[in-house]
């Protein structure tokens, strides 16, 4: 009599939820909707880089430019004036860089064989353990082209269109370049419009004031990021540049321009940099020793920037650790070449403040922090814990 309630009990208890189940299936049809979004995204931004490259460039300039016009609109200068003059003096930085810089560059690039071969001569003492290897390469080369049929002929397929090829990339660069000031001039003219367009997509007070108070913050803080970062790299690039033409190095303007542009890419650029002096200096100097000095200055000053300026300047909590940097540095190259690359960390910031302001997003502000950075909030959270016991 006893056994009958017993075996229902049992297989109610064996039997499935059904609601279980309608959670576990909306959870992978959510997570299958966005991987699907995160694929579709990433096409489109690289079908389009076109369009989305100097739009994203423009909401970065804005970002780094919005200081200053607020500071000028609490002195009674408009927003428009301001932003006017900002596009102006950014325009015309830019016009007198690429033109000081256009000269060296091009003789550079039109030396660049001489400077290979002289760079071969210069480093033919340090290559003799290589020739045994570099041998082996030609004989296998060699037999591999022996080993081809006698009937079949190559076929060589000239480059077609090198001038128009280098026309239509000079127009491509010039839209886009307007498409940056234009969009930036009328982003930073346009004040808190888009702030109010923002409060009115809500309709309780308390969602209004959450909304408006992290939208500020977070454009505070990547203005602050973006601006001081972009200070510290014009500095570094010039106390290079200094420091090199006080070493006699040929071209100092252009190092200590490519030492600012670089810097953007941490790691990589600095070592870009050094690698890049390194060679020119070894072509330029008679002595091997005083032709270390213009790397070895390099490589000091990217210490001093990476270590002690940068951190103590922008601090820790923005800073971002080194494998997602490296994935972010990887990811927007393959996806919008130099530039993206250049933009990969500033848009990491973005991401992470953006993240760290809501607590859904946290996990993402958490792998995307430094070990310093996690380490100041578990003990701003553990003084917390303590000041509330």
């Amino acid at each position: 009599m006893k056994a009958e309630p017993i075996a229902s009990g049992a297989s109610v208890a064996e039997s499935p939820d059904p609601r279980a189940d309608a959670r576990a299936d909306m959870r992978l049809m959510r997570s299958l909707l966005i991987g699907i979004f995160i694929l579709m995204a990433a096409a489109a931004l690289y079908f389009a880089r076109a369009f989305f490259m100097p739009v994203m460039l423009a909401f970065l300039l804005t970002l780094t430019l919005t200081p200053i016009v607020r500071f000028l609109r609490k002195h009674g200068i408009p927003e428009v004036v301001s932003a006017t003059l900002l596009v102006l003096f950014s325009i015309v930085v830019f016009a007198a860089a690429g033109y000081l810089l256009s000269g060296p560059i091009i003789e550079l690039i039109n030396n660049s064989y001489s400077i290979g071969q002289q760079l071969t001569e210069r480093l033919a003492p340090f290559k003799q353990p290589l020739e045994r290897t570099m041998d082996l390469a030609h004989q296998l080369e060699a037999l591999t082209e022996t080993s081809q049929e006698p009937g079949v002929q190559r076929v060589a397929v000239a480059p077609s269109g090198i001038l128009s090829t280098a026309a239509s990339n000079i127009l491509e660069a010039g839209t886009s370049i307007t498409i940056v000031f234009v969009l930036s001039l009328f982003l930073l003219a346009s004040g808190t419009l888009f702030y109010e367009k923002i409060v009115q997509s809500f309709t309780s007070m308390t969602q209004k004031k959450r909304a408006l108070r992290v939208v500020y913050d977070v454009e505070r803080e990547i203005s602050h990021y973006l601006l001081t970062v972009l200070l510290i790299n014009t500095g570094l690039g010039t106390v290079i540049g200094l420091g090199l033409w006080g070493l006699g190095m040929p071209n100092p303007l252009v190092w200590g321009a490519a030492a600012a542009l670089l810097n953007f890419l941490p790691y990589v650029g600095a070592l870009m940099t050094i690698l890049l002096v390194a060679v020119i200096a070894l072509i330029s100097f008679d002595s091997i020793s005083f032709a270390l000095l213009a790397p070895a200055f390099v490589m000091l000053c990217d210490i001093v920037e990476g270590q002690f300026v940068t951190p103590m300047v922008v601090g820790r909590r923005l800073e971002i650790n080194a494998v997602a940097i490296f994935i972010a540095i990887a990811f927007w190259s393959w996806l919008w070449g130099f530039v993206g690359a250049l933009m990969a960390v500033p848009l990491l910031v973005v991401i992470k403040v953006f993240c760290d302001h809501f607590e859904s997003l946290s996990p993402v502000g958490n792998f995307l922090a430094a070990q310093q950075s996690m380490a100041v909030d578990e003990e701003m959270a553990d003084q917390d814990h303590k000041s509330a016991a």
